[in-house]
């Protein structure tokens, strides 16, 4: 985070960016955050463009409110839509789960933290950079590492298919955390010693099967249907005599914090307004992000305290007033548009 050298006389800054993605219901450009608050234009670009904010801030912000240990660690990615940018960095194509196809936008790779008392935030991002020449599951290495040194200390890490390569669950495993991973259907198992077969092949009992995945070691295999897409995932626990407990309702628990990442990828894009941005350069797209990902933060501290119940009604509520205070003065002298009654004529 830049540290300025004199007191700063910044008309824009990150608390009133922030509020302004939470509150605001359509356009959370700079030109319209100037006319809501009275500023100018070129105070809501330095803004952008001045500040260096890091991963490690909002990691900052986020494990004020989190019991660092013992809870799970999930990686995923997702595609922010920039189908009509020009000349934008970071932009390039990506897989979108939404469009279900490869479309237009930047993609974001987040740790979404959830501790042992339920509470949820992201711990760690990155922007996609093509420039910067690496991976997906190179971002996820480096993330990992982030967060270990920075004192989080989960007990299990979740992910999709992706990240489920052999390398990445050595890594985890070397780490001492257990896993939950997805894998893809045709990922080799072994149920007997030299016998290979696909995991799609597999009868899987409820309670999962103890396999040998191909070039790791021993898992515990699941499977579960959405709609009539079957999934596979592999558990692995570093306590081996843990697997014979390990069962449905236990892999039902994990399953569930894994999916608490979609969620949140939902409401950045909704409530937080993570892909509605007209600044084009790299640093401004940075920080809009990380502004729009501390606003996240911010939101779930509220629930956490109870001041709100849901961030999406929360949202609704903002406007409650100002539209019903619309419609009754609307309706002021207006009686002549309402039916009129007509009094029955007998013939």
């Amino acid at each position: 985070m830049r540290r300025p050298k004199r007191p700063p006389t910044a008309n824009c800054t990150l608390p009133m960016y922030m509020g302004f993605l939470m509150s605001e219901p359509k356009s959370s450009t700079c030109t319209r955050l100037s006319e809501v608050m009275g500023i100018s234009h070129d105070s809501v670009n330095r803004f952008l463009l001045r500040e260096a904010y890091e991963p490690k801030d909002l990691f900052n912000e986020a494990s004020r409110l989190l019991n660092l240990v013992g809870g799970t660690l999930n990686v995923d990615d997702s595609t922010l839509d920039k189908p009509y940018s020009q000349h934008m960095e970071l932009v390039g194509h990506f897989w979108s789960g939404k469009h279900h196809r490869v479309v237009k936008g930047l993609n974001l790779i987040t740790l979404y933290y959830s501790d042992p008392q339920g509470r949820s935030l992201p711990v760690n991002y990155r922007v996609y950079d093509k420039a910067e020449g690496k991976t997906k599951n190179d971002y996820f290495l480096d993330m990992l590492e982030d967060v270990l040194a920075w004192g989080l200390q989960p007990a299990f890490m979740t992910g999709d298919s992706w990240y489920s390569c052999v390398g990445n669950l050595k890594t985890v495993r070397n780490h001492r955390m257990g896993f939950l991973f997805a894998v893809e259907s045709n990922r080799r198992v072994s149920t007997e010693k030299g016998s290979w077969v696909q995991v799609q092949k597999l009868d899987i009992p409820a309670d999962g099967l103890r396999v040998w995945l191909r070039e790791f070691g021993e898992v515990k295999l699941f499977r579960t249907q959405l709609k009539d897409q079957l999934r596979h995932y592999v558990v692995f626990l570093p306590n081996a005599d843990a697997y014979d407990t390990f069962q449905q309702a236990d892999f039902q628990t994990l399953h569930d914090q894994h999916w608490q990442i979609e969620q949140y990828h939902r409401m950045i894009k909704q409530v937080c307004h993570i892909e509605k941005f007209q600044v084009r350069g790299n640093v401004p797209i940075r920080n809009h992000i990380f502004a729009a990902l501390c606003s996240y933060v911010h939101l779930q501290q509220m629930q956490f305290v109870d001041i709100i119940s849901n961030a999406y009604q929360w949202q609704r509520d903002l406007y409650t007033d100002a539209v019903a205070a619309f419609v009754s003065r609307f309706m002021q002298g207006k009686q002549h548009l309402n039916p009129q009654f007509q009094a029955a004529v007998n013939a």
